[in-house]
C-alpha cells in the first residue's frame, strides 16, 4: 500500500514537506537500492544520497509532471546506475544488477538466502525486467508509478512483469509462492 503524501498545487518541495517525505520513503528507497547493490554500505551511500539531491532540488519538484515517490525512485535508481558506471566501466551501464558470491559479507543472511535461490534466473533477465520485479514484488509499487520511473507505458510494465513471473515459476516453483 503506497502512501500519498500531499503538497500544495505550487512547484517544489518545502522543507516541512521534504522532511515527511524523508519519514515516509527513507526505508523504502534504502530497501530499493539494497535489493540493487547487495551491499549496506553502498546502499546507506547511495539512500543518503538520493536524498540529499531531494533536498538540494527539492524547489524543482513539479506535482504536475508526476508523484513524488516517482521523482524519488527515479533519482534512487539513476544513482544506483552512475554508481556501477563509475565502478566497472566494462560492464553494459543498463546491466546494475550486481549479485555477489555467496561470500560477501555485507549481505543480511536472509538476502543471501533470497539472493541463491535467485542469482540464476534473476541474472538472465535484462536489467529492465529485474527493475520491474523489484518495484513490483519487494517496494510493492502500483503499476502507474512503475510505468512512470521506468519511462514505459502501464500496460508494457504489467506484461514484462506478467512475463517474468511465468519464467520464475516455471523455472523456481517454490518461489511461486512470492509471487502470488
Amino acid at each position: 500500500m503506497q502512501e500519498t503524501i500531499s503538497t500544495d498545487s505550487k512547484k517544489g518541495l518545502t522543507r516541512e514537506e521534504f522532511e515527511h517525505v524523508y519519514d515516509a520513503y527513507i526505508d523504502k528507497i534504502y530497501s530499493f537500492i539494497y535489493y540493487k547493490t547487495c551491499n549496506r554500505e553502498t546502499a546507506e551511500d547511495l539512500t543518503s544520497q538520493t536524498f540529499l539531491n531531494v533536498l538540494q532540488n527539492r524547489h524543482r519538484f513539479d506535482p504536475a509532471k508526476g508523484s513524488i515517490p516517482v521523482w524519488i525512485y527515479r533519482i534512487a535508481r539513476n544513482l544506483v546506475i552512475d554508481f556501477y558506471r563509475k565502478k566497472r566501466s566494462s560492464v553494459d551501464i543498463g546491466d546494475v544488477w550486481d549479485i555477489p558470491s555467496t561470500e560477501d559479507v555485507a549481505c543480511d543472511y536472509q538476502v543471501k538466502e533470497q539472493v541463491a535461490e535467485l542469482k540464476v534466473i534473476l541474472s538472465k533477465l535484462p536489467p529492465e525486467q529485474r527493475d520491474i520485479v523489484i518495484l513490483r514484488v519487494w517496494q510493492e509499487l502500483p503499476y502507474r508509478e512503475i510505468a512512470r520511473i521506468m519511462g514505459k507505458s502501464e500496460a508494457a510494465c504489467k506484461m514484462m512483469f506478467s512475463r517474468v513471473i511465468t519464467k520464475l515459476k516455471d523455472a523456481l516453483p517454490v518461489m511461486a509462492v512470492l509471487f502470488m
